[in-house]
């Protein structure tokens, strides 16, 4: 995440000024010294660090924290609450009109703006269930629209494509026509990229803004290019009506400064982030749960939303009964893995668990990856019967097992040992509150 070294110390921080029964004056500044090195480090503007720390200080004071009960308690949630404004506070969810909404997008050549375009036609085709037109109006870099429709092709969406010598603005014009006749939800118009921001092309995206009347402006920025961000989006917001921005890269190993900066600084918010390569690593930006990743203090919500749109909720229920039940097989175990591989890398999960954000650090995907595939790869080479009752096998089915999965004799019996201790852990949960969680199944 484009936060990892911020949050890092800044966990540092929140763990060791909530350890403390009383607080002075003098370990609030302290805490406050290193909040500033944190962000600053992250290559947070200068001014917006002062100003955040100002209002930190300024309604600490004001509450009499020093006084309170628990005052690092208070100190911290004054910290996240600054940080919430900072990161955008109550900004709006995105916003579609109910008839059609448009969308134009920019951003500076190796942004990933085209990728950007189809990953939220992608979002707004699979979350938000609308029909989605792909406009491609980048007639200036080669293969463009090329890639736009490869793109629209694996997502499921139209594209719109004219002869490139004809120039964006026409293309635009015939898109507006033949949309009159083709009624669609969400009409996305992507744009040539800049190397800088050069007055010839700036005027061809104001034509286009003028002609498309666009409900949304969106400028790609990458996240790894700390204030940079600051100084892109002001200049095309001189220009254009950004309305917000897309975010890539923000899986990468950044500083961040810019994505915590932008919002103060220019006055557009942060819409989107791209989290991975992959057409739908791409999510709504919420300033909310954001400000609680960074702190670590885990993202529930997100975690529960990333489950419910890859598992499939009946299958997981039953297995969940069965677990409880005591009748947990090895069906349910590799059903289990799959869902977990669904959602994501491990070390994004870890991180939207509240206090386990630290372990993250400790997991490597790659090794757990290679772990569940060996695991699967095993439970896939065996019988139904065998699935169900694994603790039968013989030293025989286990030498077929192994051959069948390209693993070792040695490789299936962990896998059993494990799939047994997860057994055993699960009837003791059962045990102790299989009534609660009936109820809260609706059973």
């Amino acid at each position: 995440m484009a936060f990892d070294s911020l949050t890092h110390k800044l966990n540092e921080v929140v763990r060791d000024i909530q350890g403390k029964g009383h607080l002075s004056e003098k370990n609030m500044e302290e805490m406050l010294r290193k909040v500033r090195l944190a962000l600053l480090e992250a290559d947070v503007n200068y001014k917006v660090v002062k100003t955040f720390l100002d209002d930190v200080k300024s309604e600490a004071l004001g509450q009499k924290v020093l006084e309170s009960v628990e005052p690092g308690q208070m100190l911290v949630k004054i910290v996240h609450d600054r940080l919430v404004e900072l990161l955008g506070g109550d900004q709006e969810e995105f916003a579609l009109k109910p008839d059609q909404t448009r969308i134009m997008i920019v951003g500076l050549q190796g942004t990933g703006k085209t990728t950007s375009l189809a990953k939220l036609a992608n979002y707004l085709k699979t979350k938000l269930n609308k029909s989605v037109l792909l406009v491609a109006a980048d007639t200036q870099r080669p293969a463009a629209i090329e890639q736009l429709q490869t793109l629209g092709s694996t997502i499921g969406v139209d594209v719109f494509a004219k002869d490139p010598s004809i120039g964006a603005v026409s293309v635009v014009n015939e898109a507006l026509t033949y949309i009159q006749t083709h009624p669609y939800d969400c009409v996305l118009v992507d744009t040539a990229g800049r190397l800088h921001v050069d007055e010839t092309l700036m005027e061809e995206v104001k034509t286009i803004e003028t002609v498309l009347k666009p409900d949304h402006v969106l400028l790609t920025v990458d996240a790894m290019t700390g204030q940079d961000i600051v100084t892109v989006a002001n200049a095309f917001n001189e220009k254009l009506h950004i309305s917000g921005l897309v975010a890539t890269k923000f899986d990468g190993d950044a500083r961040g400064g810019g994505i915590l900066s932008v919002k103060t600084l220019t006055g557009v918010p942060i819409q989107f982030v791209g989290v991975g390569e992959k057409i739908d690593d791409f999510e709504a930006f919420y300033p909310q749960r954001m400000a609680d990743r960074i702190l670590g203090f885990g993202d529930i919500v997100s975690l529960v939303e990333k489950a419910q749109e890859t598992m499939d909720q009946k299958k997981a229920e039953e297995s969940a009964m069965r677990m409880l039940d005591g009748t947990f097989t090895m069906d349910d175990m590799l059903f289990q893995m799959e869902s977990v591989t669904k959602m994501g890398p491990l070390t994004s999960l870890i991180r939207m668990i509240p206090g386990m954000n630290q372990l993250s650090e400790m997991v490597d995907d790659a090794k757990a990856s290679d772990a569940m595939k060996k695991t699967k790869a095993i439970i896939q080479s065996m019988t139904p019967s065998e699935r169900a009752n694994p603790s039968k096998l013989r030293s025989t089915h286990k030498r077929r097992i192994a051959a069948g999965s390209g693993t070792s004799v040695n490789d299936v019996s962990k896998a059993i040992n494990s799939y047994e201790k997860m057994k055993k852990m699960m009837n003791m949960v059962g045990r102790m509150s299989k009534g609660d969680i009936r109820k809260l199944m609706g059973e």
